[in-house]
């Protein structure tokens, strides 16, 4: 509402997910550019580095507190400050891309009933733009107004694609290019696409029951020691207050979390299975 015509609201739109005017990564790191569209969150790095820089200043004070040593805390702290942003985003994109794939089964059924009425591709591709709410929606509506101002709708799902990162919005633009180049029921082509996504999905949830075991293990070797280090802190404080000063003490820390990083690493090797 914003502005006069569509075509200003698409640029703007694209320029608030890190794209250029024409809907193409803008950013010299073309893996955090990919990162941020997949996010689907409005490109505000100052804000992300601040909250960032917030939360490692105040690890690393917090380390420097109850540990001491301003190296290991100023480590803590560029630490946080430079990785926060990209965990962070990775958390929200992978959420992300989890949501669109649970909708993509139903966007798909949209499209076949509106092909199956007699409308052309495009309009049952902006009719999911109408009906189906964010994030299948988003792109779809995205995909729908690159189709409204002149781009192929092989181009243009094809960036919806590259903007999802999803393997199951990839395999349904797959379809479209099949359908486009040899022709044939695009309508029985996307059911068929609609069945072999919801049996994906059944396989993902299958394994993620499987490996329940091992990410509970995970979360409680993790959690464990900051609980068993509190509760003796607040129990009896002078058994780490009596050899907090010690340098040893002070080099041991820092291995520690390491070592730890590294063993929730291992872990999340073991229990993520790819499909």
């Amino acid at each position: 509402e914003r502005f006069e015509t569509t075509s200003e609201a698409m640029v703007e739109l694209r320029k608030s997910r890190g794209l250029d005017k024409n809907g193409n990564l803008a950013m010299p790191l073309r893996w955090f550019n990919q990162l941020v569209v997949r996010s689907g969150l409005k490109f505000q790095p100052l804000r992300w580095f601040g909250m960032s820089a917030g939360a490692g200043l105040v690890a690393g004070l917090a380390y420097w507190r109850f540990v001491g040593g301003p190296g290991p805390a100023v480590g803590i702290a560029a630490l946080i400050l430079v990785l926060g942003p990209i965990v962070w985003l990775k958390m929200v994109a992978g959420r992300r891309m989890k949501k669109m794939s649970e909708q993509l089964p139903d966007a798909l059924q949209i499209v076949c009933r509106s092909l199956e009425a007699g409308h052309p591709v495009a309009t049952a591709v902006s009719l999911v733009a109408r009906e189906m709410p964010d994030p299948i929606g988003t792109e779809f509506g995205m995909a729908a107004d690159e189709v409204s101002y002149g781009m192929s709708l092989t181009n243009a799902v094809q960036r919806m694609a590259e903007r999802a990162g999803d393997p199951d919005v990839e395999l349904f633009v797959a379809t479209v290019r099949l359908q486009e180049k040899t022709g044939g029921n695009l309508c029985e082509l996307l059911k068929a696409n609609t069945t072999t996504i919801r049996e994906r999905q059944t396989m993902r949830l299958k394994v993620k029951a499987a490996s329940s075991e091992g990410r509970a293990s995970a979360m409680i070797l993790t959690s464990a020691p900051f609980i068993v280090m509190s509760g003796i802190h607040v129990l009896r404080p002078e058994f780490y207050g009596e050899v907090i000063d010690e340098p040893l003490v002070r080099v041991v820390f820092p291995i520690l979390f390491v070592w730890m990083a590294i063993g929730n690493f291992v872990m999340r090797k073991m229990i993520n299975f790819k499909m």
